[in-house]
């Protein structure tokens, strides 16, 4: 319950997105949310959760030891 909760604004300026990208994740339900009446909270956790699992990580391939041939 220490969660911050966040507005749809909020979560659209911290991710950099319009105000249509949260909805679209809180209306396809890929994202945790609160309802609180008629207004629509998301918690700080979840923005991180949503992130994190969205992340890709770069893949490392091993350095060849000799330069291409031309």
């Amino acid at each position: 319950m220490n969660d911050r909760y966040l507005s749809v604004d909020q979560v659209a300026e911290l991710l950099g997105t319009t105000v249509r990208f949260p909805r679209r994740l809180i209306e396809e339900r890929r994202i945790r949310y609160v309802k609180v009446g008629r207004h629509v909270r998301i918690p700080d956790s979840a923005v991180a959760e949503f992130v994190s699992s969205h992340t890709v990580e770069p893949i490392r391939r091993p350095r060849a030891r000799y330069g291409r041939a031309a």
